[in-house]
């Protein structure tokens, strides 16, 4: 069993939904990211997504546009994003970590070395936000030969043929984006999302973790009332953006912002 899967059927057993922060690597620089990681452990998260960063990432707003150039400034590449994951294994080999980013990295490294270099690094799952399911056989087959859950997205607009397509694609969980529109939006309809959420539950039986508009306690825990999983991505990287100037605060006051969401879920 993968750790993404031993992690939801634990979840699953203690009556609660994964919490799942994603941060960029090497924003706003490369140290503090490792250590960043771990404080979100210990604030609650089950799952980290560790965003590779891209000059081009389309699928996110500004907030996360501008952590990608910072860590790209930084001179921080895919291989120093493995390099991350197998330092925070030296202290942690049970928090599943997924890598999300875009396609053009993993192809220049090429799909078979990737997906052996990040299973050697103890990278759990991949996203590529830019992938379709139907170009991604071969990727999908790499990852697979080594271990690892390839995840795709579904969107409010995805229609059924795709949302089975998908299904069939994915592992470890699946990722549907709450609302139309990039990263960093704020126009969640929980009552909406749970009814998307029962049509995909029709094809699947992974974990369905709901992403985009989730910016504090109380949309994290609306939004763990229909998922298995809240996703949250720029309300962390909105407090690392804050707190550029001074970095070494940087673990300590992400995390609590992430500590406030798990008591919100956690809440009877």
């Amino acid at each position: 069993m993968s750790r993404i899967a031993g992690r939801f059927e634990r979840l699953r057993g203690e009556g609660r939904q994964a919490l799942i922060p994603f941060i960029t690597a090497g924003d706003p620089e490369r140290t503090v990211t490792v250590p960043l990681m771990h404080a979100l452990v210990e604030a609650g998260a089950d799952v980290i997504e560790l965003g590779v960063p891209f000059s081009d990432p389309m699928a996110d707003g500004p907030v996360i546009q501008r952590a990608s150039e910072r860590a790209l400034m930084s001179g921080v590449t895919l291989g120093d994003v493995l390099g991350m994951v197998r330092e925070f294994r030296g202290r942690d080999a049970v928090t599943p970590i997924v890598l999300m980013g875009y396609l053009n990295p993993v192809e220049a490294m090429g799909y078979e070395a990737f997906a052996a270099a990040a299973a050697e690094a103890g990278v759990d799952g991949a996203l590529t936000v830019d992938l379709p399911p139907e170009e991604a056989d071969e990727l999908v087959a790499s990852l697979r030969q080594h271990g690892l859950d390839p995840i795709f997205l579904l969107a409010p607009t995805s229609p059924p043929e795709r949302v089975r397509l998908i299904c069939e694609h994915a592992s470890g969980f699946i990722y549907y984006v709450s609302l139309k529109g990039v990263t960093g939006a704020n126009r969640l309809d929980v009552e909406e999302v749970g009814r998307r959420l029962e049509g995909i539950r029709a094809c699947t039986r992974l974990p369905i973790g709901v992403g985009f508009g989730i910016g504090d306690s109380d949309s994290a825990a609306a939004v763990a009332r229909v998922s298995d999983a809240v996703i949250v991505g720029s309300a962390l990287v909105r407090r690392v953006e804050d707190l550029v100037a001074t970095p070494e605060r940087i673990p300590a006051e992400v995390s609590q912002l992430l500590a406030g969401m798990r008591r919100a879920m956690d809440a009877p």
